[in-house]
C-alpha cells in the first residue's frame, strides 16, 4: 500500500533529521582533533617528468625552440616519449618522458630527427652519453628499498642500466644494494622495472642527493671505480 504525499514527505524528513544526529558526532570529533604536527608529516614527492635526451639545458629555452612536430616519439622505439596537450599550460605540445611508465632506453633516436635546437643530436657512445644528456639522476631511498631494509635480493635497477657501473651498481659490502654513481644521466630505466609498490627510486633534478632525504652522501668524485660488473642493459658499444 502507498503512503499518501504528505506522509512520505513526513517520513522523509524525519529520516534525513536522524541520519543527519547521528553523524554530527563524527563531524564533530573531526573538526576538534589536533592537527599531526609538521615534522610527522610526510609527503611523497610529486611525480617528475623527464625532458628527453639530449634536450636544452632550461625548459624556458626548450618550450622557445620545440615546435611539437612529434617526430621525437615517432622514431623511440619504447614508445616512451609522450605530448603534454591541455594539461601542459606553457608547456602544451612539448614532449615528456613519465619513467614511472616508461623510462628512457638512450638510443638517441630522437635527437637525430629533431628540426630544431630542442633536441642535440648526440652519438650513440657512451662518453657522449656521459658528457651530453642531463635528464636528472636517480635517488634511492634507503629506507624503502628491499636489499637496503634487508627484506629481499633485487638488484632490477642495475641489471637495467643501459650505462652500467659508471652509472649505478652495488654497493662494496653488500652485492644487491644500489648505489647511484656520478654518471647516471636520469634515463629512468631503473624507476620503470623496480619492483617494489612504492617505487623507492626515482629521477630528480642533477645536483640533488642520490640517496633520499633520511640521509645524504657525498657525490663520488668522476672516476672513481665502481667495484661492480654492469647488466645485462649496457649498451653495447
Amino acid at each position: 500500500m502507498s503512503l499518501p504525499r504528505r506522509s512520505f514527505l513526513q517520513w522523509l524528513a524525519q529520516g534525513t533529521g536522524v541520519l543527519a544526529a547521528a553523524s554530527a558526532p563524527y563531524g564533530l570529533a573531526h573538526m576538534l582533533a589536533p592537527e599531526a604536527p609538521p615534522s610527522r608529516v610526510t609527503k611523497r614527492p610529486a611525480r617528475r617528468t623527464l625532458r628527453p635526451p639530449g634536450a636544452l639545458a632550461t625548459d624556458s629555452a626548450f618550450r622557445d625552440a620545440c615546435i611539437g612536430c612529434g617526430l621525437c616519439a615517432e622514431v623511440c622505439p619504447p614508445r616512451c616519449i609522450l605530448f603534454h596537450e591541455r594539461d601542459g599550460g606553457e608547456d602544451a605540445n612539448t614532449p615528456y618522458i613519465v619513467p614511472e611508465e616508461k623510462g628512457c632506453i638512450l638510443c638517441m633516436k630522437c635527437g637525430e630527427v629533431c628540426p630544431t635546437p630542442a633536441l642535440e643530436a648526440i652519438p650513440r657512445q657512451k662518453q657522449a652519453i656521459y658528457d651530453k644528456v642531463r635528464m636528472g639522476i636517480a635517488q634511492i631511498d634507503r629506507l624503502s628499498c628491499y636489499p637496503w631494509v634487508n627484506t629481499g635480493i633485487c638488484g632490477a635497477c642495475v641489471l637495467s642500466c643501459p650505462l652500467g657501473s659508471r652509472a649505478i651498481g652495488f654497493d662494496f659490502a653488500n652485492l644487491y644494494r644500489p648505489v647511484v654513481k656520478p654518471d647516471c644521466v636520469g634515463c629512468g630505466l631503473c624507476v620503470e622495472v623496480c619492483p617494489h609498490p612504492s617505487l623507492p627510486i626515482r629521477v630528480v633534478a642533477r645536483g640533488e642527493s642520490t640517496v633520499t632525504g633520511h640521509e645524504t652522501v657525498e657525490p663520488l668524485p668522476q672516476g672513481t671505480p665502481s667495484g661492480s660488473a654492469g647488466g645485462a642493459g649496457v649498451l653495447p658499444f
